[in-house]
This record gives C-alpha cells, sequence and structure tokens, in this order.
C-alpha cells in the first residue's frame, strides 16, 4: 500500500524557474546531512535547505555573465561542495566560504557532463566525451587529457551505484534515434558498451536504475505510455564490443480509459513506483499528475493532481518527492508498506490512528482549489477505475473534509454576518488531523473576500485567530500583505511574534512601515505595550478619534498625518530617565521585529533599500536598547517578548553593514556613531578588567573550599 501525505513548499524559485519542459531547476541533491538538501538553479546560485525548517541554510553564486553548467554535489567524505560553470571550471568550496570568486579553482581540459557523489566511494566525474574521473585523480592534474568515449553520441541520462565497495557509473547517450547503454567499473577501470533494443514509434524519455546481486536493473519510461525493465548482468564474460539488451514490460501506464503521459519517474521500493506526468483522457483537458503505482499488481495506488503545472521534473529523497509546482518548489511525504493484494486494490482496513502532521501545509487555496484541497488525492479520470480501488480512497474522514471545502464555497456569497458565524463554527468543529488544513481555508475565504471587497475587512476575527491557534505565515500567505494594505499594526505586530517561517522580504515591509508611520498617529492605535511597558513611560489619554464606519467597523483609509515626511526629533522619558529615540507604540512594533526569525544572507539585501533617515532612527532605537540591556548587564530587557542583547547587537551590525557608506558620511549620524563608538569601546575595556581578575576569583574560591567547614572568616577583596 502506498499514499501521498503532506505536502508544503520549500521555497520560491528564480526567473529562470518554472512549468514546461527546459524550466524548472538544473538539480536536486542531497545535501552533507540528512534533513538537507542542495538546489542548483538553470543560472548561476546553489542553495542548501534544511527541509524539516523550510528555509535556507546558505546560498552561493558565481559572477555575473558565468552560470553553472553542473549541478553542485556534496563531497560526503570531507563535507565540501562542488560545482562545475561554465563546462570546464571546477569549484570547490565549505560552508564557511561565501564569495566563490575566493574558494579552489581548476580548469579542466574537456567539458563536464555531470558530477556524481557517491557516500562511501567519493565524487565521480563524468565528461561529455563519455571519460570518467574519480576527484582524487582529477585533482591531481586538472588539465589532463581525457579520452572520448563516445563519437557523435549525446548523453542523456547518468546514475553512480554502489556494488558492494566497487563504484559503478551508468550511463544512456543517444545518437541519430538508437539509444546505448555504457557500464562503468571505476576500480577495474572496465567499460562495456550496449545497445538498448528499440521499438517503433516510441523512445525512452526517462531512466533510473539500482543495483542488486550482481545485476543492474534499468527502467525506462518509454513515449509509448510504458515502463520498460532491463536487466544488465555485471559480470560479463563475453568480448563482444556491442551486446543489444532486451528490455520487458514491467507497466502499463493507462486505467479507465486515460492514459498517464509520463515525464520522470523513481523508484520506491521493489513494489512501487511514482510517475510525474500529464493524465489525459478522452474529451477531456490533460491534467498533470504526481501518481504512485504498483508494479507488482499493476494497479495505480494514489495520485495527486498538480493545477499550476510542473517542469516534468522529480526527485526522492528520505521518503520525500520533490518537484516543481508553478513557481515554488514543492515537497510531499509519502509511506509505501507492504505490497499485498488487499493493500492494491485498497480492501486493506487501516487500524492506526491517523497521526498529526509534522509540517505545516504551504498551498495556498483559491476559490476553485477549496474543494479540490479536501477530496481524496485523486484525479477526476481516475475515480471510475473500478469499485474496489474508490473504496480504497473514501476512508471514514474524507467526507466531513469534503464539506470544508464545499460550505466555503457555498458562503462565497453570503452576508458578513452569516459567513463569519459559519466560518467560527467551521473552526471550532475542526478534527485533528484535518484542524490545520481547515483553519488555512478558513483564512484564505477570508482573504480572498477582502480582495474581492475593498470595505471589508474583519480585523477583530483575524486577530482572534492568529492570537488563539497556532498558524505560520506558510498556512496564510497573504495575510500580512493585507494586513500591511490595511495599516492593521497590531495584526502584524502578532504575526511577527507568533509566526515562525516569515520571509525576510515581508519582515523588511514591516519594519519600514513601521518607521514611516508617525508617532501621533501610533498614539491613537491599538498595539501591545507588553515589551516596552518596564523601562519606558506610557502616557494614556482619551483623545477621541472620529472615523468612518465601515461595513464592520474598521477604518482602512490612511489618516493624513499618518506617514513621517520627516523623521520626528521627539523623545520619550523611560523610567531612569534617559530618552527613547520613539514611542512607546513605535518601540513595541520594532521589537516585534527584532524578535523574529531571520536569515542575514536574505535580509541584508532588503535592509540596503531602507531610507537613509529612517536607517538612522532605527539605530538609534537600537543603541538605545543595547544601552539599557548593558546599564545592569542583562540579557534581556524587562517585560514580555522583549529581545535580547544578542538580537539586538545582531540587528545592529546588519544595519551598519546594510548602510555604512550612507551613516560615515551623513552628518545626522556622526554624533551618533560616534556615542556608539565610545560605549562599545568602554565595553570591551569593562570586559577586559573582569577576565583580569577571573584568576584572582577562582583562586580565592578554591581557597575557600580547603577552609574547615565549621569555622567561617569574613575576607575583603579590594580591586585597584
Amino acid at each position: 500500500m502506498a499514499a501521498l501525505c503532506e505536502s508544503f513548499t520549500l521555497g520560491g524559485l528564480g526567473p529562470s524557474g518554472g512549468v514546461g519542459l527546459g524550466g524548472g531547476l538544473l538539480a536536486l541533491e542531497p545535501g552533507p546531512d540528512p534533513d538537507h538538501v542542495l538546489l542548483t538553479d538553470r543560472g548561476r546560485t546553489a542553495t542548501l535547505f534544511k527541509v524539516s525548517d523550510q528555509k535556507p541554510l546558505g546560498c552561493w553564486s558565481v559572477k555575473h555573465g558565468q552560470i553553472i553548467t553542473c549541478p553542485v554535489v556534496c563531497n560526503f567524505e570531507t563535507h565540501e561542495y562542488i560545482a562545475v560553470h561554465d563546462d570546464k571550471v571546477l569549484r570547490i568550496w565549505k560552508n564557511k566560504d561565501i564569495n566563490l570568486d575566493k574558494v579552489f579553482k581548476a580548469t579542466l581540459s574537456a567539458d563536464v557532463y555531470r558530477i556524481h557523489s557517491l557516500p562511501n566511494g567519493g565524487p565521480v566525474v563524468l565528461f561529455k566525451g563519455g571519460g570518467v574521473r574519480t576527484l582524487d585523480v582529477l585533482l591531481e592534474a586538472p588539465q589532463q587529457e581525457i579520452e572520448n568515449v563516445i563519437t557523435d553520441e549525446v548523453i542523456k541520462w547518468s546514475e553512480a551505484l554502489m556494488e558492494g565497495q566497487q563504484p559503478v557509473l551508468i550511463f544512456a547517450t543517444e545518437k541519430d534515434g538508437e539509444f546505448f547503454v555504457y557500464v562503468q567499473k571505476l576500480k577495474m577501470n572496465s567499460l562495456h558498451k550496449y545497445k538498448l533494443e528499440q521499438q517503433e514509434l516510441s523512445k525512452p524519455l526517462s531512466f533510473t536504475a539500482y543495483i542488486k546481486k550482481q545485476t543492474i536493473t534499468l527502467l525506462c519510461l518509454y513515449s509509448s505510455d510504458s515502463v520498460y525493465k532491463v536487466l544488465i548482468p555485471l559480470q560479463q564474460n563475453t568480448e563482444e564490443e556491442e551486446q543489444i539488451l532486451s528490455k520487458s514490460l514491467l507497466l502499463n501506464l493507462s486505467v479507465a480509459g486515460s492514459v498517464l503521459k509520463g515525464t520522470s519517474f523513481v523508484v520506491l521500493d521493489k513494489d512501487h513506483i511514482a510517475i510525474l506526468g500529464s493524465l489525459a483522457a478522452s474529451g477531456e483537458e490533460p491534467k498533470e499528475c504526481l501518481t504512485i503505482w504498483n508494479t507488482k499488481f499493476q494497479t495505480l495506488q494514489t495520485s495527486k493532481e498538480l493545477p499550476l503545472g510542473t517542469s516534468g521534473q522529480l526527485w526522492c529523497y528520505e521518503e520525500k518527492f520533490f518537484f516543481t509546482h508553478g513557481k515554488v518548489l514543492t515537497v510531499i511525504m509519502y509511506k509505501c508498506e507492504t505490497s499485498t493484494l488487499a493493500a492494491a486494490v485498497g480492501k486493506l482496513k487501516d487500524s492506526q490512528t491517523p497521526e498529526t502532521s509534522a509540517f505545516v501545509n504551504w498551498n495556498t487555496l483559491g476559490d476553485e482549489e477549496l474543494v479540490d484541497s479536501f477530496q481524496p488525492q485523486q484525479s477526476a479520470a481516475l475515480k471510475s477505475e473500478s469499485r474496489m480501488t474508490v473504496s480504497y480512497h473514501q476512508e471514514p474522514v474524507r467526507p466531513d473534509a469534503l464539506s470544508v471545502g464545499q460550505l466555503l464555497l457555498n458562503l462565497k456569497d453570503a452576508s458578513t454576518t452569516a459567513f463569519e458565524d459559519e466560518l467560527r463554527q467551521l473552526m471550532s468543529k475542526a478534527q485533528m488531523p484535518d484542524v490545520q488544513a481547515t483553519i488555512g481555508c478558513v483564512m484564505t475565504a477570508l482573504i480572498n473576500r477582502c480582495k474581492t471587497n475593498p470595505k471589508y475587512y474583519p480585523q477583530n476575527f483575524l486577530q482572534q485567530i492568529v492570537q488563539t491557534r497556532d498558524l505560520s505565515y506558510s498556512l496564510c500567505p497573504d495575510l500580512m500583505a493585507v494586513a500591511l494594505e490595511k495599516k492593521d499594526l497590531y495584526l502584524l505586530q502578532v504575526c511577527l511574534q507568533r509566526f515562525p517561517d516569515i520571509p525576510e522580504e515581508m519582515t523588511y515591509a514591516c519594519l519600514k512601515v513601521f518607521l514611516s508611520i508617525s508617532d501621533a498617529y501610533l498614539k491613537r492605535i491599538d498595539v501591545n505595550l507588553e515589551s516596552v511597558i518596564c523601562y519606558v513611560d506610557i502616557e494614556f489619554d482619551n483623545k477621541e478619534v472620529k472615523t468612518e464606519i465601515l461595513e464592520n467597523g474598521f477604518d482602512a483609509k490612511p489618516k493624513e498625518d499618518i506617514w513621517d515626511t520627516e523623521i520626528t526629533q521627539e523623545t520619550h522619558l523611560t523610567a531612569d530617565g534617559e530618552f527613547c529615540p520613539v514611542g512607546p507604540q513605535k518601540a513595541a512594533l520594532l521589537n516585534a521585529v527584532l524578535c523574529s526569525a531571520y536569515s542575514e544572507t536574505f535580509l541584508l539585501p532588503h535592509l540596503k533599500n531602507l531610507p537613509a533617515m529612517q536607517a538612522v532612527l532605527f539605530l538609534r532605537y537600537l543603541y538605545y536598547l543595547y544601552v539599557k540591556c548593558s546599564e545592569k548587564i542583562n540579557i534581556t530587557l524587562p517585560g514580555t517578548c522583549s529581545p535580547t542583547i544578542n538580537q539586538v547587537m545582531d540587528w545592529m551590525c546588519l544595519l551598519l553593514d546594510a548602510h555604512f557608506t550612507v551613516m560615515v558620511m551623513l552628518p545626522e549620524a556622526k554624533e551618533l556613531l560616534s556615542n556608539l563608538h565610545k560605549f562599545v569601546r568602554a565595553q570591551v575595556r569593562f570586559y577586559s578588567e573582569l577576565n583580569k581578575i577571573e584568576s584572582s576569583l577562582r583562586e580565592l574560591q578554591r581557597l575557600n573550599h580547603q577552609k574547615d567547614c565549621q569555622t567561617y572568616s569574613i575576607e575583603v577583596l579590594e580591586l585597584i
């Protein structure tokens, strides 16, 4: 039995990514550690992701004008990264390296097709002419001559495998419509060439292979909507130059009158394969799908429609599928169990309790997708396959889930009161494990109505959901964008405090808005002041603010004095007599930004766009926090959700890196930088003195332990 489980988005694609053949990524390779993958785009960049955190850990790019032509791989023995750009230029670097211009470089004598890295065999380099070298041998003499094994043939696919301790490289080539397979044993330096048996009006589109019991099993996905199996024994006694490989039919990709036009596939276990392709039924538009098939019983196990389109590429690592879907890289987890006939036809009883998803659903749902997201992961064209197969998909929990999507569509034109009442009831009735998906659909429905009706904005309802539910940015990616548009500062503050996966671009947008809004306007706004109330005096006044009443009582029209045209010089007295450069409301909002998660690599480019005067004001506030944290050698300011001294220092360094030239040249920043320099220098001197007396204090502590515990003494240590 096989099933598709939770899905989420790992990251967005660059301009070269996208749908259609020729788009997407150059490749996806396993990273140096479990749960890590290396993504190489069709341009200049390679990115290391930690899959479970859905966050990039590192990003490296070659210079403008250069193109990465060989996917980046990891040397599992040295934990180094290897790439080839412009066909012949080899680069090797480590995690700590940032600038690829300064890392190891070697120019090779021939064009590289692919580098394969084996956990126990080291990297293997395959050249476009068919020559093969291990990386160690190649680095001894990078300009060594590389033989041409193939003539007028083009390599279409390659893979490196391990047979015991023996690395084996297999690659397929094409010449004039004929396909050839080469098997190279690296340690024995033996090469065998085979010709693939031809098939009329059909050709192989994709390959994959594995080794078992001294035999290579080569699987070929053909344009005739079939998967064929070819067996290649590793022990060859014949001296024939070229042998013809016969193939046998493994799987026919047709079911219930529909045909799957596959583009790529992977092997999951001895009985299951996954195929990405387009499902075509007579009289209907083709639909792209991800499918899992049982090769033992020739049945389709499960499928999932991909309405945004794919690039036709599919990778599989650690029981997770990776593929492009629209403009993002999507990950879907799967499970495969022992293949039995009952499981294959959907009659196996599942007595296990459904587990709660460890991942958040990253899918953004439109009106048409609300129902589809709760329907079984099954193509409409496959629903009539057989009564037994349908009974497999219709598990007891799915009808309730189906009603969620249908209900949301039915409420599309309902009145505001009825709409919100039904959504509240829907969330209260949601059961695990579908509660997260239900809340995601509710948020999507609310945001979609906000977009279609500019006067509608359920401020209180949205705030209630965010404060009482475990949400994430990925579950409702348009929420913060709408809150920015409506200037709902309180909701933005709560999102920054609670969402663990906010993109750096959105964090910067919030920071810019918070710095732009005037303190006079902020005094009329409800903001959580718990993070500043202990060190900034709060003045409460009862000024009445007259606002226009909209559909639900929220004023989305900006006031005339909302923006600071110039940075105000107003300061606010703190509890200790110090002056805070911003008001308490703005300080609370800035604290939410300081405490949010971010990656320096991706935040720094956005910070460079911050206006100079806003950068100076922000630096003043950071300096003020730094002084407050250092007064009593505290690592955290008093209050709830207050930033730590490490967070303040990190943001201060980021801001100075982003605006170093501006800060040096701007007259308004001269005194601030001077004070900051003096304060830091005093801190360094202070900690230097502490280091000097550390040994003396330890010696006193040692002497005290040696004394009789029944006596006591009072000692005075005078520090000069």
